[in-house]
């Protein structure tokens, strides 16, 4: 992994206004997340994850404190700097597949291209959807419309279209809220093979059985980080927790 952060936060504030109350979503979180990692923000409602989400998204704006993505401080853009960097930078994946139903697949992946500050041609705006849709394991299935496909592949359609504009980082939001537990987990085994190849992949997630396909889970509570901590060593703790209380289970039963 690289030494430069792709996401550092620093004392991150946000605090709505509601008639004259000050509701304080996120308390002074200090974060950062490194090139390769594949991290799950986790928290119950209230807790201030989709208010973070949206901050490191550049969805919306803290009230106050430091934010660079991928080394540019993003904390004083305007908004249309906000969403050129949004375009250059993030892939989104959301809960909702957002496909446009009378587009094919591939016409669908390369919808983002299209506003691209950058001029790309037809050509190579075919062979980057392609290209993407082959990295998610759905080419052949790249004149297919949306009715003529699942909601795994819907979302794998998703996935390649937020992989198009070669983003530094891959936002996901509740990817595998609409999937059943077996497309749950072909959609995480996207993701983690996307990790391995080096991408940057942050995911807001309610469920503990998705996280675990992560490899660093942060906790949030009422605005706050909790707990941040390796995926592998929470495994660790539990299975080590588990057998420990099978060993009294049989002492018991001896």
């Amino acid at each position: 992994m690289q030494n430069r952060p792709v996401i550092q936060l620093a004392d991150i504030q946000k605090i709505y206004r509601t008639g004259e109350v000050d509701v304080h979503a996120v308390r002074g979180v200090t974060l950062d997340i490194f090139p390769g990692e594949f991290v799950a923000i986790m928290g119950s409602s209230g807790s201030g994850k989709s208010t973070l989400m949206n901050a490191i998204g550049c969805l919306d704006r803290p009230t106050s404190g430091l934010y660079r993505l991928d080394g540019i401080d993003v904390s004083a853009l305007n908004r249309d700097e906000l969403a050129k960097i949004r375009n250059d930078k993030i892939g989104f994946v959301f809960q909702g597949f957002n496909l446009l139903s009378r587009t094919t697949a591939l016409e669908n992946v390369e919808m983002p291209m299209l506003y691209n500050h950058r001029r790309v041609s037809a050509q190579e705006q075919h062979e980057r959807s392609l290209k993407s849709l082959e990295l998610v394991g759905l080419a052949t299935r790249a004149d297919h419309k949306p009715n003529q496909l699942s909601g795994g592949q819907q979302q794998r359609v998703a996935i390649a279209r937020a992989l198009v504009n070669q983003p530094a980082l891959l936002l996901a939001d509740e990817p595998t809220g609409n999937l059943d537990s077996q497309t749950s987990i072909e959609i995480m085994g996207v993701f983690q093979k996307l990790n391995d190849a080096g991408m940057s992949i942050v995911m807001v997630t309610h469920e503990l059985d998705v996280a675990r396909y992560t490899k660093r889970m942060i906790i949030l509570k009422d605005g706050k980080i909790r707990t941040d901590e390796k995926v592998a060593d929470r495994l660790n703790a539990e299975n080590e927790l588990k057998h420990l209380k099978q060993a009294q289970e049989a002492v018991k039963l001896a």
